[in-house]
C-alpha cells in the first residue's frame, strides 16, 4: 500500500530534484574544464598550468559547497549583520593601494600569501543574507516607503557602491539587479520600485557616459561591424568563433580563436570557445543546464516555509543565472560588455568557490523542505509574491 504524505510530496521527488541540480552543475564544471584546457594552451606554451590551478580551486570550492549544504541556515541567522558589516569593509579594503591590486585599470583583488581573490565574488553570498534576513523581518512592512525601499535601498548601495569604484560596473549592475528583484519578489509596492528603477537605470548610463573606455565600449557594440577593429574587436571574434564551430564544433582542442584572436578567451568569453569547439549542440546544453537549475527551484518554492528560506534561495537562484545570463548575452552580443565570468564554466577561482557555496545553499534548503508539509504558515513566500 502506497504511504500517505498527506500534503508532502514523496521524498524521492527531492531526492532527484537535488540530483538533477547536482548532475547540472558537474556536467558545467567539466565542460569549463576541458574548454579552459583547450582555451589556454597557447597561453600556457603547451602545458596546463591553467587547468591545474582551476583544479585547485575546484577541490576547494567542492569543499566549500558541502559545508553550504550541511550548514544550519537557522542558526547562523545572528551572525548575517556581522558578516555583512565585514563584507562591506573587505569591499573598501581592496580600494586602498597598496592592499588591492590593480589589473586591467580596476583595483578587484586583494593578493595574500601569493594567493588572490575578489571580494565581491564573496560579498555576494554575504548580500544574499543580508536581503533575506531583512525582508523577513519587515516583510509585514514592505508596504512603506521607508522600511519597504530606503532601507533596502541603503544595503543594495553600500554593497554596490564600493563595487562601482573598483571600477566594476558589471558587478555592481548584478547586485542592484538581484537586490531589486527581491524587493519585488518579497512584496514591494511597484509605484515605488519602478520610479526607483528607472533613476537607477538612467543614473548608471548617466555615469557609463562619463567613462571614456566604458563609453567607447558602449558605442561600439551599437555597432560592431564598424567597430570590429576597435571597441567591438572581442564580440566580433566571439561571433566568429561561434560561426566556425557550427552545429557540431571542430573538436577539442582544434579551436583557433583562442590562440591570440579572442583575448581572455578562458575567462569572460569561454562560451565562444564552447561554440568553435562543440558547436551550437553543446553550446545548446550550457543553456539548458542553467535553465533546469531555475526551474527544479522555481517549482520548489511552493515548499518554503517562510520569507527568510524563500528570499535566499530566490536570492541565490537570481545570483547565479542572472549572472549566467548576463555573460551569454555579452559573447553573443545581445548585451554590452560587462566583464562577468560564465558561472561553474569560467576561470577563476573567487568566483567558483562563490558559485558553489551558492549551490550549496540551494541543496540545503531543498534537503531541509522536504521534511516539512505545506501549511498555511508555511506560504507567505509564495502568498506575497503571488
Amino acid at each position: 500500500m502506497a504511504k500517505n504524505f498527506g500534503d508532502r510530496n514523496p521524498p524521492r521527488v527531492f531526492f532527484y530534484q537535488r540530483l538533477l541540480i547536482f548532475i547540472s552543475v558537474l556536467t558545467l564544471m567539466i565542460i569549463g574544464l576541458i574548454s579552459i584546457s583547450s582555451a589556454t594552451q597557447s597561453l600556457d606554451a603547451g602545458s596546463y598550468r591553467f587547468l591545474e590551478r582551476q583544479l585547485i580551486w575546484l577541490g576547494l570550492a567542492i569543499g566549500v559547497g558541502i559545508i553550504a549544504a550541511l550548514i544550519n541556515l537557522d542558526k547562523i541567522k545572528p551572525l548575517i549583520p556581522v558578516a555583512a558589516v565585514l563584507a562591506v569593509g573587505v569591499l573598501i579594503l581592496v580600494l586602498i593601494p597598496g592592499i588591492g591590486k590593480m589589473v586591467n585599470g580596476s583595483r578587484r583583488w586583494i593578493v595574500l600569501g601569493g594567493l588572490g581573490f575578489q571580494p565581491s565574488e564573496f560579498a555576494k553570498i554575504a548580500f544574499i543574507f543580508l536581503m533575506a534576513y531583512y525582508l523577513d523581518a519587515q516583510h509585514r512592512n514592505l508596504k512603506d516607503l521607508k522600511l519597504g525601499l530606503f532601507l533596502p535601498l541603503i544595503f543594495i548601495g553600500v554593497f554596490a557602491f564600493p563595487i562601482l569604484l573598483e571600477p566594476d560596473f558589471g558587478t555592481c549592475a548584478l547586485f542592484g539587479a538581484v537586490g531589486m528583484l527581491m524587493l519585488f519578489l518579497s512584496g514591494a509596492r511597484l509605484v515605488h520600485l519602478i520610479p526607483t528603477l528607472a533613476g537607477g537605470v538612467a543614473a548608471f548610463i548617466g555615469l557609463i557616459l562619463q567613462d571614456e573606455v566604458r563609453s567607447r565600449r558602449l558605442f561600439a557594440f551599437l555597432d560592431v561591424e564598424g567597430n570590429r577593429q576597435g571597441g567591438s574587436y572581442q564580440l566580433y571574434q566571439g561571433w566568429l568563433a561561434f560561426v566556425n564551430g557550427g552545429a557540431t564544433g571542430v573538436g577539442a582542442g582544434n579551436g583557433r580563436y583562442q590562440n591570440d584572436y579572442l583575448p581572455e578567451a578562458h575567462t569572460d568569453f569561454i562560451l565562444a570557445i564552447i561554440g568553435e569547439e562543440f558547436g551550437f549542440m553543446i553550446t545548446t546544453l550550457v543553456v539548458i543546464l542553467f535553465a533546469t537549475i531555475f526551474c527544479l527551484i522555481i517549482f520548489s518554492l511552493k515548499r518554503a516555509p517562510d520569507m527568510y528560506h524563500g528570499q535566499l534561495v530566490m536570492g541565490t537562484l537570481l545570483m547565479i543565472c542572472l549572472q549566467a545570463l548576463i555573460n551569454m548575452g555579452v559573447v553573443t552580443g545581445l548585451l554590452p560588455s560587462k566583464g562577468l565570468s560564465l558561472p561553474f564554466i569560467s576561470y577563476g577561482g573567487s568566483n567558483l568557490i562563490t558559485m558553489c557555496a551558492l549551490t550549496g545553499i540551494l541543496i540545503n534548503c531543498l534537503r531541509h523542505w522536504e521534511k516539512l508539509p505545506i501549511s498555511s504558515e508555511q506560504r507567505k513566500f509564495v502568498e506575497i509574491t503571488a
